[in-house]
């Protein structure tokens, strides 16, 4: 797999939650229940049997109506209760979650997706060809960040 160094946009959302940054990376730090919020990720498995932690590896099933494919990643940082990224092995794209504690005992979490190095060919191939194109789908995959925060507000704050 190839990366190159095209462009590829920051993609990001940020919502305000009513929960302490430790009760929000409780939550965003189990690959499991994390994959559950997401409107693109219908399931994640943890592979090995170690707490989850910086290096653990996933294998996550994505889905798009009816298309469906798998994805690798891995935990590229895990500073508690502050910043969790993994990096996806297949396309080379960062994902992660910003935690920054508010003045009313709350959470600002910004959700974002990154590709410092850009995106690999086939990904942007797949996304071109497949997916609707590369524009169109990451205006989609920044919606279903917003989606991931509403979900996430929602299970923490109906406690």
């Amino acid at each position: 797999m190839t990366t190159t160094q095209q462009n590829a946009p920051l993609l990001e959302a940020t919502t305000e939650i009513a929960a302490t940054p430790q009760e929000v990376w409780a939550v965003i730090t189990d690959p499991r229940a994390l994959g559950g919020l997401s409107d693109r990720v219908l399931r994640t498995h943890v592979v090995g049997t170690a707490p989850v932690g910086l290096g653990t590896g996933t294998i996550n099933v994505n889905r798009r109506g009816p298309l469906v494919w798998p994805t690798r990643a891995k935990i590229v940082r895990f500073e508690s209760p502050r910043d969790y990224a993994f990096r996806v092995k297949d396309n080379g794209s960062i994902w992660s979650f910003l935690l920054e504690p508010t003045a009313t005992g709350g959470t600002t979490v910004t959700h974002r997706r990154e590709a410092p190095h850009g995106t690999t060919k086939v990904s942007r191939s797949l996304q071109d060809k497949v997916l609707g194109g590369i524009e169109s789908f990451d205006r989609e995959l920044e919606a279903g960040m917003a989606v991931t925060l509403q979900r996430l507000k929602a299970l923490l704050e109906r406690g």
